[in-house]
């Protein structure tokens, strides 16, 4: 019996939940370029790190999903 070799996913987008913070660190170009074209409002960087208060961070998760992002 052989077995196909398998092939890691790379993640678009990082995401770290700090309790009542959650960083989003996008690591491919698409994934930087959803979040310019749909955060809107005065956002806040930390580093490469988008920070969200945790009440926007599951629709936010939902939306870059949707748009066939992978996040770790």
């Amino acid at each position: 019996m052989s077995s196909s070799p398998v092939v890691p996913i790379t993640p678009d987008i990082i995401v770290h939940d700090a309790g009542t913070l959650f960083s989003f660190c996008p690591l491919s170009p698409r994934a930087k370029t959803w979040i310019d074209e749909h955060v809107q409002g005065e956002c806040q960087w930390f580093g490469h790190a988008l920070i969200v208060e945790r009440r926007y961070a599951q629709a936010l998760t939902k939306g870059m999903q949707d748009a066939g992002l992978v996040l770790a």
